[in-house]
C-alpha cells in the first residue's frame, strides 16, 4: 500500500479515536452548583462567644462527671450489650456497628477490582457425533470423541482515568461515614442513658417529698384529734385533716410506679431484661464542676460532631463519585490474557500435553460512543447527589451550632433558677414553720397550716424538677460538643470535599447544543 494512503488513513483514524474520545459524547457542562459552609464565617451569639475559653474537651467518659458509679457501670453495660432498640428514632448501636461492617466490606469489594483479576475454568466433555453422511461431521459421523479445555484467565485494569482509583476512594469514604455515624448512635445511647438515669433519681426525689408530706399530714391529722380531745378543736378540723391523706397516698403509688418503669426503661437501653433494671438502687448524682469549652470557637466545637463528621465524609464520597462519572466518558483500557490447553479428539486428559498448550494477551478497550444520554445523566446523578449532601452539610453545620448555643444558655438559665429555687424552699419552709407552731398554739387555723405546707412541698418539687434539669442541660451540652468522642480527629481535608472539576479533555466540548432538550 503506497505510504501516502498509510499516512491518510493515519491522520484518519487520529481524528476518529478524538471525536471518539470526546466529540460524540460531551458532559454538557453538568456539574455540581453548591459549596459547603465554613464553620468560622458564621455569626456566632453571646452565649458561645462569652463561653469560657481555657477549658478542655469533655473525655470520652463524660458522665463520671456525676459521681455516680451504678451510673458509670450502666452505661457500660449499654454500650457493651449494643442493643438492637432503637432510640430517640435514630439508628441503634448495633445497627451502626453491623453498618461500619457493611461498609467495609464493601471497600474491600470495590478494592479488589483495582487489583490482578484471575479465574480459572475446565470442562470436560464426551461428544458423540451424528451419523448423518449428507449433512453430518464427515469424517466423524458416528465417532465418540473427548472435547476437552482448560484455561485460566487474566485481567487487569489499567485504570487510566482513575475510575477504579476513584471508586475505591469513594468506598472508602463511606466507610469513614458509617464509622462517625456510628459514634453518633453511640453518643446517643449514651445520652438516652443518661437522661434515663437523671429521671429515675428525680422520681426518688420527688417520692421523697410525697412521702415527707404524707407524714406530716398524719401529724397533723393526730394534732387535729388532740385538739379535739382537749376541746378546743373541731371535728371540721378533723375532717379537714383526713380528707387529703388518700391522694397523697395515690402520689405515692404513681411515682412508685414511674420507677418501676423507668428502671425497664433502662434496662432495656442496656439490652437487658426488667428483672436485670430491678436491681438499680437509687441515683446518687453530684453534678461536679461545670463543662468548659475549647479555646477555639466555633470551628473546634462544630468539628467534633459525629454527624458533622459523618456529613464532612458524605460529601468527600459524593465527590468521588463524579470523578467515577467523569471516567466514564473515556476509553476503558484493561489488560487481558488467557493460558490453556484444549483439544477435540483423543483420550480424556490427551488435551493436557504440551502441545495442546495456548495463550493470548492483549489490551482490551471500550468506548462509549453513542449511549442515548445515559453517562451524562449518571454524571448529573453525581452532580446533584454532590449538591444534596453539600445541603445536609451545611444545615447540619447551621443546626450544631443552633444546639450548643441552645444547650449554653440553657445551662446559664438552670444555674440561675437553682439559686431562686433554693430561696423559695427555705422562705416556704420558713413560712410552715410560723403556721405550724401558730396551730399547735390555737392562733391560727389549720387551712393556713395547709396552705403552708402546700407551698412547701410545690417549692420542693420545683427546686427538684430544676436540679433534673440542670444535669440534663450538662447532658446535652456535652452531647452537641461531641460527647468527648474524638470523631473530628476522623475526617476529610477541604481539598478532598471539594467538588471536582471538569477534566480538560471534556471541558472543550462541554457546550450544550442548541437543538439539545
Amino acid at each position: 500500500m503506497p505510504r501516502r494512503i498509510i499516512r491518510t488513513l493515519n491522520a484518519f483514524s487520529a481524528c476518529a479515536l478524538a471525536l471518539t474520545l470526546s466529540g460524540c459524547i460531551g458532559t454538557w457542562g453538568i456539574a455540581p452548583q453548591s459549596k459547603t459552609l465554613q464553620a468560622n464565617t458564621l455569626t456566632t451569639d453571646a452565649a458561645i462567644r462569652e463561653a469560657a475559653t481555657d477549658a478542655h474537651w469533655p473525655d470520652q467518659q463524660w458522665w463520671h462527671a456525676y459521681g455516680d458509679p451504678q451510673l458509670d457501670r450502666w452505661i457500660a453495660l449499654a454500650v457493651a450489650g449494643s442493643p438492637s432498640l432503637a432510640v430517640a428514632g435514630s439508628p441503634s448501636l448495633a445497627m451502626a456497628t453491623a453498618r461500619v461492617r457493611e461498609a467495609k466490606a464493601m471497600a474491600g469489594v470495590v478494592e479488589s477490582a483495582e487489583k490482578l483479576q484471575a479465574n480459572g475454568q475446565a470442562t470436560l466433555k464426551r461428544h458423540n457425533w451424528p451419523e448423518d453422511q449428507f449433512y453430518g461431521p464427515g469424517a466423524l459421523s458416528g465417532a465418540n470423541t473427548w472435547d476437552n479445555n482448560a484455561a485460566i484467565g487474566f485481567s487487569y485494569a489499567l485504570d487510566l482515568w482513575g475510575r477504579e482509583r476513584n471508586a475505591s476512594e469513594q468506598a472508602v469514604d463511606q466507610a469513614h461515614m458509617s464509622v462517625a455515624e456510628a459514634r453518633q448512635a453511640q453518643l446517643e445511647l449514651q445520652n438516652n442513658v443518661v437522661r434515663a438515669y437523671i429521671q429515675l433519681s428525680l422520681h426518688f426525689a420527688q417520692r421523697d417529698i410525697v412521702k415527707a408530706e404524707l407524714e406530716q399530714q398524719e401529724q397533723i391529722l393526730a394534732l387535729a384529734k388532740r385538739r379535739l380531745d382537749a376541746g378546743i378543736g373541731t371535728h371540721f378540723e378533723v375532717s379537714q385533716a383526713e380528707a387529703p391523706l388518700p391522694e397523697t397516698h395515690r402520689q405515692l403509688d404513681s411515682l412508685d410506679e414511674e420507677i418501676a418503669l423507668t428502671r425497664n426503661q433502662l434496662a432495656a437501653l442496656a439490652g437487658k431484661g426488667p428483672g436485670e433494671g430491678a436491681q438499680l438502687q437509687r441515683p446518687t448524682l453530684a453534678l461536679a464542676a461545670p463543662l468548659k469549652l475549647p479555646s477555639n470557637l466555633p470551628a473546634e466545637l462544630v468539628g467534633q460532631r459525629p454527624d458533622v463528621v459523618a456529613s464532612r465524609w458524605q460529601v468527600a464520597a459524593q465527590a468521588r463519585g463524579i470523578d467515577v462519572a467523569h471516567a466514564g466518558f473515556f476509553p476503558n483500557v484493561d489488560l487481558v490474557g488467557s493460558l490453556g490447553f484444549m483439544a477435540t479428539g483423543g483420550g480424556p486428559l490427551e488435551f493436557l500435553t504440551g502441545r495442546k498448550f495456548n495463550y493470548n494477551v492483549g489490551p482490551a478497550i471500550s468506548l462509549p460512543i453513542f449511549d442515548g444520554g445515559r453517562l451524562r445523566s449518571q454524571l448529573g446523578v453525581a452532580s446533584a447527589g454532590y449538591d444534596v449532601a453539600v445541603a445536609r452539610y451545611n444545615q447540619t453545620v447551621v443546626g450544631a451550632l443552633k444546639n450548643i448555643s441552645d444547650q449554653l444558655i440553657r445551662r446559664e438559665s438552670m444555674k440561675e433558677q437553682s439559686h431562686f429555687a433554693a430561696e423559695s424552699v427555705a422562705a416556704a419552709q420558713k413560712t410552715y414553720d410560723i403556721a405550724m407552731v401558730a396551730f399547735q398554739r390555737g392562733l391560727t387555723d389549720y387551712l393556713n397550716v395547709l396552705n403552708a405546707q402546700t407551698l412547701l412541698f410545690r417549692q420542693q418539687q420545683v427546686q427538684q424538677q430544676v436540679q433534673a434539669a440542670r444535669l440534663i442541660a450538662h447532658a446535652e451540652l456535652v452531647t452537641a460538643l461531641g460527647g468527648g468522642l474524638q470523631a473530628g480527629q476522623d475526617v476529610p481535608d477541604e481539598e478532598r470535599q471539594a467538588a471536582p472539576k471538569t477534566p480538560a479533555t471534556l471541558a472543550i466540548f462541554d457546550k450544550k447544543p442548541d437543538n439539545a432538550e
